[in-house]
């Protein structure tokens, strides 16, 4: 095993999202491996948070706001970014999420979802959440040849999660585009691949999974009791998979895949 096989050292990486739990988290671990990390997003109180903490722990970071859904916004980041760090090598696509206008509670009607919701969260979770990132980073990567980009999917993409109907259906084209980008750039040194989280409590699943008394949901108990671990994960459980899909020596002939790290969910039924 070379010592150097996870090492970073000399690579850029974004995190877009990194303001959030998960984003936040594979932030540190990209930072500790030895990479430069630019912390992307909205709220530059958390985004200063996450980079206080990645110097404190040693490394090299910097804030960078941008809205994803502005390519404009994105090249303007990528331009600010590689001047204080220089070229980047790493996307890690995690910002993404859902409208409760979009999800079905129990009982409720599909045929009256209403589309603009859809819409909205298809546009957050594939034109933000992929497309639009992968447009402008990707093509610096390329014309450098070199790079790896790491979309955030979601084992509702892999097979559906009731309720969460528009959500589970964006994951799923965000793994779809993920095999459609790596080959595309698969000869330009560029690898592309998924990472497919189970359930890891974060901002915006939090109220779903646990009561106001810190217990279980509903909801929370069912997928406890569907998942081996019987536990949720937690955001640093992410860290080996985003360094080793980061890694150009661990990961060299990899590229098109969606990672799934979700404590065994995905291999049982009932």
């Amino acid at each position: 095993m070379h010592h150097d096989l996870f090492r970073l050292d000399g690579e850029v990486a974004v995190v877009i999202g990194g303001t959030g739990a998960l984003g936040g988290g594979m932030a540190d671990a990209l930072a500790a491996a030895g990479a430069r990390v630019a912390v992307v997003g909205r709220s530059a109180e958390r985004g200063q948070q996450r980079v206080d903490a990645i110097q404190a722990a040693g490394g090299t970071a910097m804030f960078q706001p941008a809205d994803a859904m502005s390519k404009d916004s994105l090249v303007a980041a990528r331009d600010a970014i590689q001047a204080q760090l220089g070229p980047v090598t790493i996307l890690v696509n995690a910002a993404g999420g859902n409208k409760p206008e979009a999800t079905l509670p129990p009982g409720a009607d599909f045929c009256k979802l209403p589309v603009a919701a859809w819409n909205e969260v298809f546009d957050l979770n594939l034109a933000g959440g992929v497309l639009l990132p992968s447009q402008v980073f990707g093509e610096s990567m390329v014309a450098a040849g070199k790079g790896s980009i790491i979309n955030i999917a979601s084992m509702s993409g892999m097979i559906p999660l009731s309720r969460v109907v528009a959500y589970s259906a964006a994951k799923a084209a965000v793994i779809n585009l993920t095999m459609f980008l790596a080959r595309e750039w698969a000869t330009k040194g560029v690898r592309v691949n998924a990472i497919s989280p189970g359930f890891f409590p974060a901002e915006q699943n939090r109220k779903l999974l646990f009561n106001e008394d810190g217990g279980y949901s509903d909801r929370g108990k069912q997928i406890i009791g569907h998942t081996p671990m019987a536990r949720f994960g937690k955001p640093e459980e992410l860290a080996g998979a985003v360094v080793w899909l980061a890694a150009p020596k661990a990961a060299s002939f990899v590229t098109g895949q969606n990672i799934v790290v979700d404590g065994g969910f995905s291999s049982v039924t009932i």
